[in-house]
């Protein structure tokens, strides 16, 4: 099935008006179609009798790292009740490849959402990970919870999504105070980390130790929109939610926040919101092809084709990487 073949399927057709248009000499952004394409898996969330809601009880201050591209849907709910009055630092990684034109106004939202102790990171290049442990200490200090003489050592859990950089931040801050190697294994999917490791020490001077833990997403993603962003960071595996449509919504964003990038990269000549005459783009130009029989009055005649799911991964896997421009899609 081509991409946007769900569409038909789904009820939806597209507007002659496109309601979402983009400002005035702009591309047209399908703000109107972009929802009947997208079927939501049932498999993203888990049912009921897989997952109850209650998170087990967090005895230890946290640290949540977060993506910031999608700095919301990237938060679990659940986790800010089980938190409760412990003390709660927000780490929103992967700074390098987020728009921060509106940081000011990111930051303003997370304080009425009752988030103050926020710090943007990125893992990767050690950006601001230096910090985290001052910031830690100062919260831990301020606790009257944890004021106790006997404590000389801090035991900290990290929690959050999944593939949002937890054991990134772990291995990062690793090698900056004490210099070794890494002590859990990463990846750029999610599930890597499958149970609660034991302590990892990161710090000498505080004595501080973490502990790794698997991503949680919560039983139910607040809406079809919040799951595509999630999707669309690796939060949740592609082949959940479907290559294809993945990519349809990337498209839609970029051209929506007039991210033309893609264009150029590909040479497509000008900006496009079909995703099927992008894709077949996208695979020409990478040689992304197979051949495939055509039965005609003559015979079979073998034709090259474009593999769109491989021309769909290939514009998601750029898009995660950076080489799209930079994209906050909260």
């Amino acid at each position: 099935m081509l991409p946007g073949a769900g569409c038909a399927a789904s009820g939806g057709t597209r507007p002659a008006a496109d309601e979402g248009v983009a400002a005035e000499g702009g591309l047209p952004h399908r703000g109107a179609r972009c929802p009947n394409i997208l079927r939501w898996p049932e498999q993203v969330a888990p049912r009921p009798e897989q997952h109850s809601g209650a998170l087990p009880p967090c005895t230890a201050p946290c640290v949540t790292p977060g993506l910031l591209r999608p700095s919301k849907a990237s938060r679990n709910p659940a986790f800010q009740e089980s938190l409760g009055i412990r003390p709660h630092l927000l780490v929103l990684n992967k700074m390098d490849l987020a728009d921060l034109t509106h940081k000011a106004k990111i930051l303003e939202r997370l304080e009425q959402e009752g988030l103050k102790n926020v710090l943007f990171t990125n893992c990767v290049k050690d950006e601001n990970v230096k910090k985290v442990i001052p910031l830690i200490t100062d919260l831990v200090s301020s606790s009257q919870r944890y004021q106790r003489a006997e404590n000389v050592e801090y035991c900290i859990m990290v929690i959050g999504v999944p593939n949002v950089g937890k054991s990134s931040l772990i291995n990062s801050m690793r090698r900056l105070h004490l210099k070794k190697g890494k002590a859990s294994r990463v990846g750029g999917e999610p599930g890597i980390t499958k149970a609660v490791l034991t302590r990892i020490q990161v710090s000498e001077r505080p004595l501080m130790y973490l502990l790794d833990t698997p991503g949680v997403l919560a039983p139910r993603i607040e809406s079809v929109e919040a799951g595509m962003k999630l999707a669309l960071c690796g939060a949740i595996r592609d082949h959940l939610v479907g290559e294809g449509i993945m990519a349809d919504y990337l498209l839609y964003t970029l051209n929506k926040q007039q991210q033309f990038s893609y264009v150029e990269r590909y040479g497509l000549g000008e900006p496009s919101d079909d995703i099927e005459s992008v894709l077949k783009r996208v695979a020409l130009k990478l040689g992304k092809t197979h051949k495939v029989k055509v039965l005609t009055g003559t015979g079979d005649v073998n034709v090259i084709a474009p593999d769109y799911p491989a021309a769909a991964y290939e514009l998601l896997r750029t898009f995660r990487k950076g080489e799209l421009g930079q994209v906050l899609l909260d």
